[in-house]
């Protein structure tokens, strides 16, 4: 569910009055994860790599209650749910975007994953969740990026999750993943803390 809700009864008041009307209201933050035991799961489970990170980013995400607020258009809004969105290379040679419904249970978000997502790439047909709070995702894995930055606009405010190729060495894999979101929805350290999060919830799996 979504609803609008008066930023001066939340945390986040002096936020909304300080950036509301940024032009350039979006911050980014890179950290590089160590996805040894994710690389691990994913192989002997036989799940794909960029599922389980999109599961994991939305178990951290869903420990934060600002991950449930979105500043939208002058207005503050809460929802009650989240969800991951994710970019689908489709039959046509283009994208598509696909919201999948974020559930704590691995087992029910693998099997809504697959099946939204091929049906996106047969279809060319992109697919929404209007009533959750979407996390963007982006996984660009021609090549190994060191960081990637999105649109600074007000045009998308919604947090973006994104990464390049996973990068094995002897002992162990990583990754650089950047971590954009408006400034109004969070502060540094929220953001900080999430990225903290999400490497406990890879090393969890």
């Amino acid at each position: 569910m979504k609803q609008e809700i008066d930023p001066n009864n939340t945390s986040r008041a002096q936020a909304f009055e300080l950036w509301m009307k940024s032009p350039m209201p979006m911050v980014t933050l890179t950290k590089t994860f160590d996805v040894t035991r994710l690389r691990i799961v994913s192989r002997r489970r036989d799940i794909k790599f960029n599922l389980l990170l999109c599961w994991c980013i939305g178990k951290a995400a869903s420990m934060m209650d600002e991950f449930y607020l979105l500043p939208e258009k002058g207005l503050l809004f809460k929802y009650d749910r989240l969800a991951i969105n994710v970019i689908v290379n489709n039959v046509a040679a283009g994208i598509n975007s696909c919201d999948i419904p974020y559930t704590d249970d691995l087992e029910k978000f693998s099997y809504e994953y697959m099946v939204l997502t091929q049906s996106a790439s047969t279809s060319c047909q992109s697919s929404f969740v209007d009533d959750a709070m979407v996390i963007g995702t982006s996984a660009m894995t021609a090549t190994e990026l060191d960081c990637i930055v999105n649109q600074y606009t007000d045009q998308f405010c919604n947090p973006m999750v994104m990464w390049g190729r996973y990068r094995k060495g002897w002992l162990r894999t990583t990754l650089p993943i950047s971590f954009q979101f408006h400034h109004v929805q969070m502060d540094g350290g929220h953001a900080a803390r999430f990225l903290a999060n999400l490497q406990n919830e890879i090393d969890k799996l």
